[in-house]
């Protein structure tokens, strides 16, 4: 587990948000809970964005089949470059 440097914030939270959190905190703070949560919910919006960057890229690839492998080889060397 990584050591966090915390800061107090104050936020609202629903009464059915809260229990849940209170329910299922196991042996961790609600604190501990609340911020495990929100990683969660953050490495999903992430991988989410990334998706759909990954499928707007590939949204423009051409369909013919030769049109395709060079668009595939060109994007690999685009890519070695980086």
């Amino acid at each position: 587990m990584r050591v966090a440097i915390k800061a107090t914030k104050t936020f609202s939270l629903d009464r059915d948000i809260l229990a849940s959190v209170k329910r299922t905190k196991g042996t961790a703070s609600e604190s501990e809970r609340v911020n495990q949560l929100l990683r969660s919910a953050l490495d999903l919006e992430r991988k989410a964005a990334s998706d759909r960057e990954a499928a707007d890229f590939f949204a423009g690839a051409p369909k013919d089949r030769k049109e395709r492998r060079a668009f595939q080889k060109t994007s690999t060397k685009s890519l070695a470059r980086e």
